[in-house]
């Protein structure tokens, strides 16, 4: 999919996934590992450019990510939460960046059509556009560029950019991507287990 210019996009994949036993994001979800399938919506978005950002398990990631030809970013700080993996993908950007879309390694089932529907929000005019689901706003979230010292300025622990949308609803587009995507996260080792079975049965 050729991109609209100017959009790039930050995969977070940076933390140790405590709750699932540690090894998340190279856990397999029908054959391929859970970060895999956000490589691949990726790969078919319309986006110039990816940043993936790693931390924890950053040896094993690389490995998954290299072949895609994405770049790839250390977090040191990955430790101290989600909003300094969004900070270090940000500063990871060129100038010609004029929006980022932010996604999580964690979320299997998004897919390339949320991503081109909020690049398509950001070309009518959408400063931050989030995708909806059943009208609530999940994830992915695009930042245009003027945005980002805002952002940076906010952003604080492990909740990423949520008080920020919060604080900001002024400047906030939600974008509709029930029929195209799937925001459903994986925590533990059952929600992989049941997203496996869900995707088994769908695909009868």
């Amino acid at each position: 999919m050729s991109s609209r210019g100017g959009v790039s996009a930050i995969l977070l994949a940076a933390g140790a996934g405590s709750r699932f036993g540690g090894g998340k994001l190279l856990a397999k979800l029908n054959d391929m590992p859970l970060v895999e399938h956000v490589l691949v919506a990726l790969e078919a978005s319309p986006v110039d450019k990816t940043v993936v950002v790693v931390g924890a398990d950053a040896k094993r990631l690389r490995e998954v990510c290299e072949p895609y030809g994405f770049r790839i970013v250390e977090n040191p700080e990955w430790r101290r939460g989600q909003s300094t993996s969004v900070r270090a993908g940000l500063r990871a950007l060129g100038p010609e960046a004029r929006a980022a879309v932010v996604l999580l390694a964690d979320q299997p089932l998004v897919g390339a059509d949320a991503v081109k529907r909020l690049v398509e929000a950001f070309e009518g005019g959408a400063k931050v556009a989030v995708a909806a689901y059943g009208g609530e706003p999940r994830n992915p979230v695009l930042f245009s560029r003027e945005v980002w010292p805002l952002l940076e300025a906010e952003l604080s622990g492990d909740e990423g950019a949520r008080p920020f949308l919060r604080r900001h609803q002024d400047l906030v587009m939600r974008v509709p991507c029930d029929e195209v995507g799937d925001p459903v996260d994986v925590d533990t080792a059952e929600d992989l287990r049941r997203l496996g079975e869900m995707s088994a049965e769908a695909q009868l």
